[in-house]
C-alpha cells in the first residue's frame, strides 16, 4: 500500500485581487488613446438616436445658439487679444 501525501506550498499565498466593478454613480478617467468596441448594432442605435434628437426643431435652436455663442466668444476674444477688453479686477465681497 502506498502512502499518498499531498504537500501544500503555502510560501506564497497569492491575495485575490478585487474585480473592477462599473458604478454609474463615479466618474471615470481614460486616454487620448484608449479605444471602445461598438458592434455593429449598438453604432446603429448611437447613429439613429443622435439623428433623431438633433433633427427637431428644439436641436436647431440649440445649435444655432451654440454658433451665435462661439461667434460672440471669438470676437470677444480679438478683443481681449487686441487690448480693447481687459480683464474685470476681483471684487471682494466681504
Amino acid at each position: 500500500m502506498s502512502d499518498n501525501v499531498i504537500q501544500m506550498n503555502t510560501s506564497k499565498i497569492e491575495e485575490a485581487q478585487p474585480v473592477n466593478t462599473y458604478d454609474p454613480n463615479k466618474k471615470y478617467t481614460w486616454s487620448k488613446d484608449d479605444s471602445f468596441i461598438l458592434s455593429g448594432g449598438e453604432f446603429g442605435v448611437i447613429l439613429n438616436t443622435l439623428r433623431a434628437i438633433l433633427g427637431t426643431p428644439e436641436a436647431a435652436k440649440i445649435l444655432l445658439a451654440n454658433q451665435a455663442n462661439n461667434i460672440i466668444e471669438g470676437s470677444l476674444a480679438r478683443a481681449v487679444e487686441a487690448g480693447i477688453v481687459v480683464e474685470a479686477p476681483e471684487t471682494d465681497n466681504n
